[in-house]
């Protein structure tokens, strides 16, 4: 196999993107549950309630939009739950996480196996749209790689800009960011500590919700247990890598999307498909391990706050 012609090939480009969408969601997502001092690790729960969730109301209201945002609910309810015992209960923010993670797991393959048998989801379970945009479609190359995306593609690059934006340019952002690095100075300053946290980690719910629908109702149109395949974990790995920013965030997604696209291209090769598939993940822990750079977590981050009040 020509490596030129692999790394020409717009197919691999594209590929990225699309990978990078279920990860990059949850990453921006733990973003704003770290930022306000919360370690949520539940974000590989939350993909899978959501994908199941999803798939099911897509099938049974044959529409996806339903499904969406039947997910969507749903990863903001957990997550809620999530806040809930963090912030009310103070319980060990990674031992819960994992907690809901396992919850997940069997919850989703109870139901499935429950509701659909062996014969899984039904066939004609509406997913999301691919989407052209007429003008860019007709340019070679980025038109290949750019147009003919899933709708969630390009709603990805809107959440990105906009998560950007409200953590960084507005007072909400601001006082999120203030909980996750001094929680006594920013109840000093007025703020509310519990509030802000809960809504960090509830968006956190949102944003994980959106990658774990993705996977089952616009990548495919259906669902699987364990489908989101530890996508949650690298998701973690992509924030830390992104030094908990959005964009970061995105970037570093891209990167563990791209080895995930190389991963499948290679397949055609001689190289044993093993190694191959291990791709994604040594990327991951390269990132953990601190390559690209130090990474430093909010302050407070993971650490538990009661209220003075």
């Amino acid at each position: 196999m020509n490596i030129l012609s692999i790394f020409t090939n717009p197919y691999l480009w594209a590929s990225t993107i699309a990978m990078a969408v279920p990860l990059a969601l949850p990453a921006i997502g733990g973003t704003f549950s770290e930022r306000a001092g919360v370690v949520n690790i539940s974000m590989e729960g939350i993909m899978l309630i959501s994908a199941f969730v999803s798939v099911a109301f897509s099938a049974y209201f044959h529409n996806a939009w339903l499904g969406l945002l039947a997910g969507v609910i749903s990863g903001i309810l957990v997550a809620y739950v999530f806040a809930w015992a963090a912030a009310k209960m103070y319980a060990n923010q990674i031992v819960l996480g994992m907690a809901f993670n396992i919850f997940a797991s069997g919850i989703t393959a109870y139901l499935f196996n429950a509701i659909y048998g062996p014969e899984g989801t039904p066939f004609d379970t509406p997913k999301l749209p691919d989407v052209r945009i007429p003008v860019i479609d007709r340019i070679p190359v980025i038109g290949q790689i750019l147009s003919g995306q899933n709708v969630m593609v390009y709603i990805m690059f809107v959440l990105i800009i906009l998560s950007q934006w409200f953590l960084f340019k507005t007072t909400i952002g601001l006082r999120l960011r203030a909980v996750g690095e001094n929680p006594e100075a920013a109840e000093t300053a007025g703020i509310d500590v519990v509030k802000m946290k809960y809504l960090g980690v509830i968006l956190g719910g949102a944003f994980s919700a959106l990658g774990g629908a993705y996977l089952s109702i616009g990548v495919l149109n259906s669902f699987s247990p364990e489908m989101s395949s530890g996508r949650g974990y690298i998701a973690l790995a992509a924030m830390i890598f992104g030094k908990w920013t959005p964009v970061g965030s995105f970037l570093a997604s891209l990167l563990f999307g791209f080895a995930t696209a190389l991963s499948y291209t290679l397949q055609e090769s001689s190289i044993s498909k093993n190694i191959i598939m291990m791709l994604p993940y040594v990327v991951t822990i390269l990132a953990l391990i601190g390559i690209g750079g130090k990474s430093v977590a909010p302050a407070a981050d993971g650490i538990p706050y009661r209220p003075k009040k």
